[in-house]
């Protein structure tokens, strides 16, 4: 989510420069804003992709619940009957303590990065297909420039110049016509 913020405060500053140098070259024209995060909260096809992401997010931590038990297992087995068995007994099961603690460890770092790379492919092919449909906004309203609002480039936006809620809609609706196909 980080990287994505980063590249959109990068746009949004880059059509800034390019809206204050047209500026000076052309005359006054419509500037419009989004809110990109409120898009990816309401859309439908925003809504459907944090809804996938949490089933996902659930299946991994039921993995990891499951190897936290088998640790807290052996865990369990060492301090009740590591005082009865042989110093080699006691050796093998600490060893095996130890190899499921890293496993363990391992696999919620890699459940970590696999959760965060689903996340940016579902952020990306949503951005992707809202691209679009911003553009088709933008031409379609006369606006030369529509800038990202979080973005860090906005420093005022009268309430008329929004058209989160109006892209919104034209996602929906594309992709409304896309699950008919």
């Amino acid at each position: 989510m980080r990287t994505l913020g980063n590249a959109l405060m990068l746009t949004a500053v880059a059509l800034a420069v390019v809206c204050t140098s047209a500026r000076a070259q052309a005359p006054a024209g419509r500037v419009g804003f989004i809110d990109v995060q409120r898009v990816l909260v309401r859309s439908a096809a925003g809504v459907a992709a944090r809804e996938q992401l949490e089933r996902e997010k659930t299946v991994m931590q039921q993995k990891m619940d499951g190897k936290r038990k088998e640790l807290e297992a052996l865990r369990d087995e060492l301090e009740k009957k590591g005082p009865l068995m042989t110093a080699d007994a006691r050796r093998d099961k600490q060893d095996a303590f130890e190899r499921n603690r890293r496993d363990t460890a391992r696999l919620a770092d890699d459940l970590q990065k696999e959760l965060e790379k689903k996340e940016q492919q579902l952020l990306q092919r949503v951005l992707q297909d809202l691209s679009g449909v911003i553009e088709k906004v933008g031409k379609e309203r006369g606006f030369h420039l529509i800038v990202e609002k979080r973005g860090g480039a906005v420093l005022y936006g009268a309430p008329e110049a929004d058209l989160t809620d109006e892209i919104i809609r034209a996602y929906d609706q594309q992709n409304t016509g896309k699950e008919k196909k």
